[in-house]
């Protein structure tokens, strides 16, 4: 009986720990530069766009069920991250 109880407490703490204090998935609101936006694949929403830890843009995508972060890619499915990501690797 207790484990009822307490799935759900577990569950909202660990999702709780996925976002930032805003509420949002972490990394930082971006202004998408224009070269950027030009390098984006089709069927990305665009708006959603912050820059991540890695130095990788991640878009929202918003599904039947739930929202998630993706890494935005170009048409040919390579992630597009910063110039500074590209030179540590």
């Amino acid at each position: 009986m207790p484990y009822r109880i307490l799935a759900p407490i577990a569950l909202c703490s660990t999702l709780a720990a996925c976002v930032d204090a805003s509420g949002r998935p972490g990394g930082a609101p971006v202004n998408l530069p224009a070269a950027v936006q030009d390098l984006a694949g089709p069927n990305q929403d665009l708006s959603t766009v912050r820059l991540m830890d890695d130095g990788c843009y991640w878009y929202r995508h918003q599904g039947p069920v739930e929202a998630t972060m993706l890494p935005l890619r170009t048409a040919a499915g390579n992630p597009i991250c910063t110039s500074a990501t590209a030179e540590a690797s």
